[in-house]
């Protein structure tokens, strides 16, 4: 696995987000890497995630969000054969980018359980 881990949003990056028309359709693609172990709470990554998901779900439904797939990547048929595979793959589809900066910067949304669930991740506007 890379030696990198990328956990939080790059400002930069996510400045040039804000700036593009607000009102459009976005699909967001996870790609997810769990730890072993969350250290805080003695549970898996996965099942940190999980409740990360529970508790993130309000926050989803009135952004409008749409989970259109979670699953785990079973092969790589084109790319590097020694590659690791992500543990999910998350698409969630929201009406706009207001939708989705809202429910990212609404009080009490529970980003701490991603961050505290996962290993490694990647968090891709399409």
């Amino acid at each position: 696995m890379n030696e990198n881990s990328y956990l939080e949003i790059n400002i930069e990056q996510f400045n040039a987000f804000k700036q593009l028309p607000v009102n459009t359709p976005v699909v967001m693609l996870n790609l997810l890497k769990f730890k072993d172990v969350v250290t805080e709470t003695g549970l898996s990554g996965e099942a940190s995630y999980k409740e990360y998901m529970r508790q993130a779900a309000p926050f989803f439904a009135k952004a409008n969000g749409e989970v259109l797939f979670l699953g785990k990547p079973r092969a790589m048929l084109i790319g590097p054969e020694d590659e690791y595979l992500w543990d999910k793959v998350l698409l969630i589809r929201y009406n706009t980018i207001v939708d989705f900066l809202a429910m990212v910067q609404a009080e009490g949304y529970p980003s701490h359980l991603r961050k505290q669930a996962l290993e490694d991740s990647r968090l891709i506007h399409c």
